[in-house]
């Protein structure tokens, strides 16, 4: 499994407008194969600033919604206007929380 963790940041006047295009692409993203979830939350509104989480089943499925068309149009209409800081980490030992 692959996690994908990080912010992204957009200038707050952008803030409504971004977060609407995200959640039609998350709509989107979860229905894809090997998405275990696609979630982004507003950390810090006043500052542009959400937390992005998301979990993988391989990087084929990554990679595959990486390229998808809706993937790519987002990407492009919010290039030069978001900052993000998301990496990548191997899910190699999943278990319960409570799991020592």
């Amino acid at each position: 499994m692959l996690i994908i963790l990080g912010h992204t940041h957009v200038d707050p006047a952008d803030m409504a407008e971004f977060y609407a295009d995200l959640k039609n692409l998350a709509t989107a993203t979860r229905q894809r194969e090997g998405n275990i979830s696609y979630d982004a939350a507003l950390d810090n509104p006043e500052a542009g600033r959400l937390l992005i989480a998301e979990r993988w089943a391989d990087q084929s499925a990554l990679t595959a919604h990486l390229e998808a068309e809706d993937t790519l149009t987002f990407v492009s209409r919010w290039q030069g206007r978001m900052r993000v800081d998301i990496r990548k980490y191997d899910g190699f030992n999943e278990r319960q929380l409570d799991d020592e």
